[in-house]
């Protein structure tokens, strides 16, 4: 019978394999699509149709494991440090509106984060961001954040690993959105995101301004302080398992996504359960 230790590199190679599966995958469709972009072009131009603006993530055209001489180059599989994910399938659950006040906004509330990679408590102050705090709540009693993967994990210029989209694309949510809150917060007020702090994803896009109150289930937290500028709604922090999030930081994350542009970390985090309940009075 194979040992823990054992198992796990058997896990981390085969994972390792899928990985590079994928990416010549991607490689390929990615091919495919800047050909019928370029089509595209022409015909558009040959017809005199205007006002279109077609936007193309582009990383060169290269297959990630290509060295610069053409000669495809293994990478070696990180070990992966986190268990296999429990047995449950991703919420597709939406709903078309925002979900009424439950939440007492004179109270804290935690959220219980059980994942594969152990697990993290984040205390979340329901007086500064109530909707917020209340959506968490909701969701999590909803079993949406259940066996969703945690998509993205940033370890260069920022230090987040982001997650709550079922969808596993950074493309997914429960449907409805709600305001952004708390970005008058002195602790984000200098452009840095703290350590631990815990926030909102959303689309606000700071050259147009457009895109505010668009947060629905996704976040992200910060395992090193990060310069971020505050337009994202601080509303927790992390109060217990900041050493689970640095051990999936230190497995790195892959080569960012052709289609999606996420780089997905290289362990295996996946929530297994989501709960949140108010912090008993003292």
């Amino acid at each position: 019978m194979a040992t823990r230790d054992q198992r796990r590199r058997q896990l981390a190679r085969a994972k390792w394999e899928r990985q590079q599966q994928r990416r010549a995958g991607r490689a390929r469709r990615s091919q495919r699509l800047r050909v019928l972009l370029s089509v595209l072009a022409v015909v558009l131009v040959a017809g005199g149709v205007t006002g279109l603006v077609v936007v193309l993530r582009d990383d060169g055209g290269e297959d990630p494991s290509a060295s610069p001489s053409g000669e495809e180059t293994t990478q070696e599989p990180v070990e992966d440090p986190c268990a296999e994910p429990a047995e449950g399938e991703p919420s597709t659950a939406q709903w078309e509106e925002e979900p009424e006040m439950a939440v007492d906004d004179t109270r804290d509330y935690v959220m219980r984060l059980a994942t594969t990679c152990g697990d993290i408590e984040v205390t979340m102050d329901a007086g500064a961001t109530p909707r917020t705090v209340n959506s968490f709540s909701f969701l999590a009693g909803e079993g949406f954040l259940d066996h969703s993967p945690c998509h993205r994990l940033v370890t260069e210029g920022l230090h987040v690993l982001q997650c709550g989209d079922p969808q596993g694309t950074g493309m997914g949510g429960p449907g409805f959105t709600i305001p952004d809150e708390n970005l008058d917060a002195e602790e984000i007020a200098g452009g840095v995101y703290p350590a631990g702090t815990v926030a909102m994803a959303n689309q606000y896009n700071a050259a147009t301004g457009e895109g505010r109150d668009t947060g629905g289930s996704q976040f992200f937290l910060v395992y090193e302080d990060s310069e971020l500028p505050p337009d994202y709604t601080p509303f927790g922090r992390v109060t217990a398992g900041l050493d689970v999030l640095e051990t999936i930081a230190e497995a790195g994350a892959a080569p960012a996504d052709p289609t999606t542009g996420n780089t997905a970390p290289n362990a295996t985090v996946v929530i297994d359960e989501a709960v949140v309940e108010p912090v008993p009075a003292e």
